[in-house]
């Protein structure tokens, strides 16, 4: 190998290259003076020279160390190019009659990519003929165009075109390359070395354009040129600018269309045609700069025979008549399918999670510039039902109260939400307007949604996991008669709950004994507080958590108080049908997903986060919550007039804070969840107080929901819920003994070691046990109840006794002996009337002498208990 330096390395070469040095960053801008003039003249003449010696003279003379350098500096430029996917237009789509709907577009620039074959013949021609009609003929770089220009630059006249196409496509392709980033003071930098106007910016653009045209072929230049170039404001690329200018297609255009969009790339800022009431173009003087530089492409057009003269007289003939047809971008469009605020539930997934991009503003840019196709989980069929249901009894906004309604639903196993939508219209501008938000009620904060609202006793399924999980079971009896609860009674193992009483009242439902079951139908909350305190209320929150519940907002998060088990924790919607589809779909809960698949501007599939399932509950756990709450949706529950009684299987629960300020119901079949939810956004006004469309303030929800559940079931239909064993049903059977005799503390030690709950009532009662002493038990001794049940031990007053046996056949006088030994106080006798007799006798009745008679009756009856002080009467006969 040859031992000389190589020529860049030469000292000479070296020198020379800096002598350029300054070149590099020379600005070509209009001289101010005739000796600025002159200067500049000279500065292009030798741009002309070494353009010349680069492009011409090297091949033709090979000869001269200037020309040599200028050749082998040029070609040490960099000469590849990358071109980055331009940015494109991202469609979210829903099914609508199984087909798929787009409903909405994002964008940074409304572009949509067209292949050579779907751009008209006559923009190809246009193109060419009025921007570079020599680009088939010549190289990468119009040399003769980009001396005038610069000529023209320095001399202060009109721009004059200096660029090839290709020059021209890899200015665009730099600038593109800008407009992806973020950072301001980066876009800035970006853009003045893509677009400044320096000798070295030129020259490696021409260098790039060298590059390009060894790589590409001149249609695929061209096509990338058509596909990259802005055509005014934010509409960029051929086919977005036919159809945004004329509601057309690129491949639909007509000669007089084609020829007003390339007459538009000559100046897009001037030469847009969307601005009617633009005094220096628009519509009152036809657009006349437009169509001025139309008919001069035009006249390109047939000088360059790509039209004859009649086609060229005839469409100068035709007026510039734009049809505009804006693409929004953002989820505004997708009102028209009742969808926006899905939609916007949709861009907050895309914008959070990390499958589309590392960073927000990664993740950004692939939303609004990468072309996507999102095709969703929307049902824009059930959507439509859901939003008419609302709608019917909702209104957007009412007098007096800040009012907020949602409704959602989604698939059990997938995770898939097939409707979402809310009573107020969506505004997400900075003009609010009565009856809209930006605000989704179904999601959490993080998501477009609200600070979450209080659930009420649909927090009552998790109530009953954490109750069954700890042993007990669905008939067990409770005693709902107490209502103040101090929180000594409760435990918590992983909060310090100390603080005053807890004082529960019952909005629904009575207060008396009553199984677990019954309970649950009635939304017993006296009920549900007293079987708090037999479990861990830590253990409550555990099981919530573990069927996905989480606060809807940071600034809300979730409490395990004792109120807590009525439902005072800030949650969504959605999670709300998320956790109860986990429990009807045997404890399995799926995270929700908005997404089915997405394919990137290529073709090519771009990965989905999926849903994940996690065995949130027990099976059997799960079937005992399930078994309980469809007793909710029958006769006697608490939601009975919200079933559709369609022969699908149903469970649910409702919930209603106090004052009636949030109303919840919640239900699930084996195939769909739905949540649906009325209440204040914020301030306090009662429900209850208002009417809706005839219907109360407190049901209006069964209302809503009932026609959501009956499109849902028909499409979806149901199986049956897995059936709880025996034990989630009835517990460990208990034969209660008997504890009468017994002191209060004794009875209760007995009765509690058998696994029962335990309450001493105090009053005393009628009794022939000693005063003080167990009386007995309610349920009585000899019952069979489910272990863990409520039974009450009754304190003797000592004021009952048996009545004697034996009286019957006794003489009166031994009768009454009998009653006074037993403490009973109150005795008569009833004799035969007198007169009775038969003649023999003394006339004492019967015909019997007096002292012959004997008891024949006793009431109240031989061995009955009674009070000592009752009237007792004996019968003589």
């Amino acid at each position: 190998m040859s031992s000389r330096p190589q020529f860049r390395d030469r000292p000479w070469f070296v020198a020379l290259s800096r002598r350029f040095d300054p070149l590099r960053g020379y600005e070509i801008r209009p001289a101010r003076s005739r000796a600025g003039l002159i200067a500049q003249f000279g500065v292009v003449a030798l741009i002309a020279a070494v353009l010349s010696s680069v492009f011409v003279m090297p091949g033709f003379l090979g000869v001269g160390q200037t020309a040599a350098a200028a050749s082998s500096a040029f070609e040490a430029l960099p000469s590849n190019l990358e071109i980055q996917p331009f940015a494109q237009n991202t469609t979210v789509y829903a099914k609508k009659g199984g087909a798929d709907v787009p409903i909405a577009s994002f964008y940074a620039q409304n572009r949509q990519d067209v292949g050579w074959k779907d751009v008209a013949q006559t923009v190809k021609d246009a193109t060419v003929a009025a921007e570079d009609p020599r680009f088939y003929s010549e190289g990468a770089v119009d040399l003769l165009g980009t001396v005038r220009g610069a000529l023209s630059t320095v001399s202060g006249s009109s721009v004059q075109g200096g660029s090839s196409i290709t020059q021209q496509y890899v200015k665009n392709v730099e600038v593109e390359r800008c407009d992806a980033l973020t950072d301001a003071k980066k876009l800035q930098a970006c853009y003045t070395d893509a677009a400044g106007v320096t000798l070295q910016r030129k020259v490696q653009e021409m260098r790039y354009a060298v590059g390009l045209e060894k790589k590409y072929t001149k249609e695929q230049i061209l096509l990338g040129y058509l596909n990259v170039v802005g055509f005014g404001g934010t509409v960029y690329g051929i086919e977005a600018a036919a159809h945004y200018y004329f509601n057309t297609t690129a491949a639909q255009l007509s000669l007089p269309q084609a020829a007003t969009l390339v007459a538009i790339l000559n100046n897009p800022a001037n030469l847009r045609i969307d601005e009617p009431n633009n005094k220096d173009n628009g519509a009152a003087d036809g657009y006349k700069a437009t169509k001025e530089r139309r008919d001069y492409v035009l006249d390109r057009m047939a000088i360059n025979h790509k039209i004859t003269a009649a086609d060229r007289d005839a469409a100068k003939k035709t007026p510039v008549q734009p049809v505009i047809t804006p693409t929004t971008s953002g989820c505004a469009a997708a009102s028209q399918y009742n969808a926006a605020f899905f939609c916007d539930y949709v861009r907050d997934v895309v914008l959070n999670d990390p499958a589309y991009g590392a960073t927000a503003d990664d993740r950004w840019a692939t939303l609004n510039r990468g072309g996507l196709k999102i095709y969703t989980t929307l049902n824009l069929d059930l959507q439509a039902v859901a939003q008419q249901s609302l709608s019917a009894y909702i209104p957007p906004s009412m007098a007096g109260i800040d009012l907020g309604a949602s409704n959602v639903s989604m698939e059990l196993g997938t995770g898939r939400i097939v409707t979402m939508v809310e009573n107020r219209a969506f505004n997400n501008t900075d003009q609010p307007q009565d009856g809209t938000t930006a605000v989704n009620y179904n999601t959490d904060e993080a998501y477009g949604g609200s600070q979450g609202f209080q659930t009420g006793s649909t927090f009552k399924a998790f109530d009953l996991a954490a109750w069954l999980e700890a042993g007990n079971s669905l008939y067990d009896t409770i005693n709902a008669t107490q209502h103040d609860f101090p929180t000594s009674e409760f435990t918590n193992s992983c909060a310090d709950i100390n603080g005053p009483d807890w004082p529960v009242t019952n909005d629904e439902g009575s207060a008396s004994r009553l199984s677990v079951m019954a309970a649950t139908a009635e939304s017993v909350n006296t009920a549900f507080a007293k079987m708090g305190t037999k479990v861990d209320l830590c253990s409550i929150l555990n099981a919530a958590k573990a069927l996905g519940v989480h606060p809807a907002s940071s600034s809300n998060p979730l409490t395990s108080v004792p109120s807590m088990i009525l439902g005072v924790n800030y949650l969504s919607p959605l999670t709300m049908a998320n956790a109860y589809a986990g429990i009807a779909n045997n404890g399995t809960v799926c995270t929700p997903v908005a997404i089915d698949k997405v394919v990137n501007a290529d073709g090519s599939a771009h990965k989905v986060s999926p849903t994940t399932c996690t065995q949130g509950l027990q099976p059997n756990i799960a079937a005992g919550v399930t078994y309980a709450l469809q007793g909710v949706m029958r006769g006697g529950g608490t939601a009975a007039s919200a079933n559709p009684y369609d022969g699908t299987p149903i469970m649910g629960k409702t919930g209603t804070t106090d004052d009636s300020l949030q109303n919840w119901l919640v239900t699930s079949t084996s195939k769909v969840s739905t949540a649906t939810w009325v209440g204040n956004v914020s301030g306090s006004t009662p429900l209850r107080s208002l009417d809706f469309n005839g219907v109360g303030g407190g049901d209006v929800k069964f209302s809503v929901a009932k026609p959501i559940l009956e499109a849902i079931d028909s499409l979806y239909g149901g199986d049956a819920f897995t059936k709880p064993t025996n034990a989630v049903l009835y517990g460990d059977q208990v034969t209660i003994p008997d504890v009468s005799g017994k002191t209060p503390d004794e009875a209760q030690s007995l009765l509690t070691g058998l696994g029962l709950d335990v309450t001493v009532d105090q009053t005393p009662v009628d009794s022939a046990q000693p005063a003080g002493t167990a009386a007995g038990t309610d349920p009585a001794a000899g019952s069979s109840v489910n272990k863990g049940s409520s039974v009450t031990v009754q304190i003797s007053n000592g004021q009952s006794a048996t009545i004697p046996g034996g009286l019957i056949g006794q003489s009166e006088s031994a009768a009454k002996a009998a009653l006074a030994a037993a403490g009973f106080t109150n005795v008569s006798v009833k004799k035969p009337d007198a007169g009775g007799g038969n003649g023999g006798g003394n006339g004492g009745g019967n015909g019997k002498d007096a002292s012959s008679l004997t008891v024949t009756a006793v009431d109240p009856a031989e061995g009955t208990p009674a009070r000592k002080d009752q009237a007792i009467v004996l019968t003589l006969g």
